[in-house]
């Protein structure tokens, strides 16, 4: 008997042997897919011929879709905003009681102890302590979790931003919006996954939201203008840079696109795979779908004089971070997964504790609120994460007088939304507030927390390079169950 033939070509009909092999390797290859489903995710997002930015399927039910944070650059001082230490009023100007560990200063310009120059208050139905220096955000307390045990051992600006944006104070590593994107994709095609707004890189440089050895398709996007001090902190004149088509025809634009995708994928099937090549071309597919949305997205006239004065706009103290904050719930709102909005390099007292901290506080207090409520009210703070962090803390001793050292032994850091405990501290320094004794919280820790919210397994979110597998908490991190 003759095989059947279809357009020509004889059907080959397996033998019983044949076909109980083939079937018994199909159900390995379920089992396999089962067990690897967080690699073949990532393999899609390494794959030149996927769209690194395509949404991809959580490993299990999220809390959270996005994260905004909000990024204190200089150093915020726990003792002063949200960890109150009544026995650092009571021995205030006398000398420390024990061995100072290491300073960023000269040792010789630490004195003794200072009390804070601001009175705390109780706020909200969880009745948490909050400084006058945040009245605003003390309004919002009971959205908020306070972790008052945060703590690493970089004492230099560089080495913590590192810390704090990547989780490595020493190796360079991708950002943790850069891990998230990568993990997740973006909802919205047409604007990148990761937005920096005024990115900080007077300190650390571009690995606050740069993508390391991840691909440079999973890098922030900065939105922002340099200004005369050389760092991108003017909100009112920030864009994105090179969005204007050079070509005035889009036809021409789109046919120029394809060319070079052609030639990409002629070039990756003769065995010459070009990472970088590929993300240039995904940097100008997106910089494409970008000319038509993200003006309207960053068009701030479409917002009523009404939710300009909640977050301060057009008033002189607060409207470079309320433009910020209001950009930044508007990234969300459109489907952004990664959002970082930077007050910049301002809050480094190691001198005029009061002046330079009230004045910083003003700046960002009423937008700061002004977001958490805006996205609450918008019904979005249930799936948005805001993290409030700066690099460390100030010490409890005076440097010159008048100002605080450094101190990352133990300061403070706020989260709100996605999931998040409100109304609740979690973790303590030492009466004098110098060092996590309760409760210790690292930046690995926070990071598997985030994680977790948005549905991802902080083991298993990896990435091979250079002989081994990365991730974001690298060996280390635990989620802290306590706060969700």
């Amino acid at each position: 008997m003759q095989p059947e033939r279809s357009r020509g070509f004889p059907l080959r009909v397996p033998s019983r042997r044949e076909m109980l092999r083939d079937a018994a390797s199909g159900f390995g290859s379920l089992a396999f897919l089962g067990l690897n489903a967080n690699s073949i995710r990532t393999a899609a997002a390494q794959s030149g011929k996927a769209n690194p930015l395509a949404p991809r399927p959580s490993l299990f039910e999220p809390c959270a879709k996005h994260v905004i944070f909000l990024f204190m650059h200089g150093g915020v001082s726990h003792v002063d905003t949200f960890d109150p230490k009544p026995k650092l009023d009571e021995l205030d100007g006398q000398p420390y009681p024990g061995k100072l560990p290491l300073v960023f200063a000269n040792p010789d310009s630490i004195g003794n102890l200072l009390k804070s120059p601001w009175n705390f208050r109780q706020y909200g139905q969880s009745g948490l302590p909050v400084s006058d220096l945040f009245p605003q955000v003390a309004s919002c307390i009971d959205d908020i979790c306070v972790i008052r045990s945060l703590s690493h051992d970089r004492v230099s600006h560089g080495a913590a931003m590192q810390e704090i944006h990547t989780g490595s104070g020493v190796f360079q590593r991708p950002a943790a919006g850069s891990w998230i994107v990568y993990g997740l994709g973006s909802e919205n095609q047409n604007l990148p996954g990761f937005i920096t707004i005024c990115a900080a890189t007077l300190d650390g440089g571009t690995s606050t939201f740069g993508s390391a050895f991840l691909p440079a398709a999973y890098q922030g996007t900065r939105y922002g203008e340099t200004s005369s001090r050389g760092r991108y902190d003017d909100a009112r004149r920030a864009a994105f840079k090179n969005l204007r088509p050079g070509e005035p025809d889009i036809d021409l634009q789109r046919m120029e696109l394809d060319f070079m995708q052609l030639i990409n994928r002629r070039q990756s099937s003769a065995g010459h795979h070009d990472s970088e090549l590929e993300a240039r071309i995904a940097s100008f597919e997106l910089a494409f779908r970008m000319q038509a949305e993200a003006p309207e997205a960053t068009d701030l006239s479409n917002e009523t004089e009404e939710t300009f004065a909640l977050y301060g706009v057009n008033q002189r103290a607060t409207d470079n971070f309320g433009r910020q904050c209001l950009l930044a719930r508007r990234f969300v709102e459109r489907g952004v997964r990664f959002v970082q909005a930077t007050h910049s390099y301002k809050w480094d007292q190691h001198g005029g504790l009061h002046g330079g901290h009230t004045r910083n506080a003003l700046e960002v207090d009423q937008p700061i609120a002004a977001l958490l409520k805006d996205l609450k009210r918008r019904g979005l703070l249930d799936e948005t994460i805001v993290i409030w962090a700066t690099e460390f803390g100030r010490t409890p001793v005076a440097q010159s007088k008048n100002g605080r050292d450094h101190s990352p032994y133990g300061f403070s850091m706020w989260m709100a939304g996605g999931g998040i405990k409100g109304g609740m501290a979690y973790g303590a320094t030492d009466e004098l507030g110098y060092f996590a004794v309760e409760n210790k919280v690292t930046i690995h820790d926070l990071y598997a927390t985030v994680l977790n919210q948005l549905g991802l397994d902080h083991t298993e979110l990896t990435y091979h390079y250079s002989g081994r597998d990365f991730s974001l908490t690298d060996v280390e991190g635990d989620v802290i169950h306590e706060i969700i």
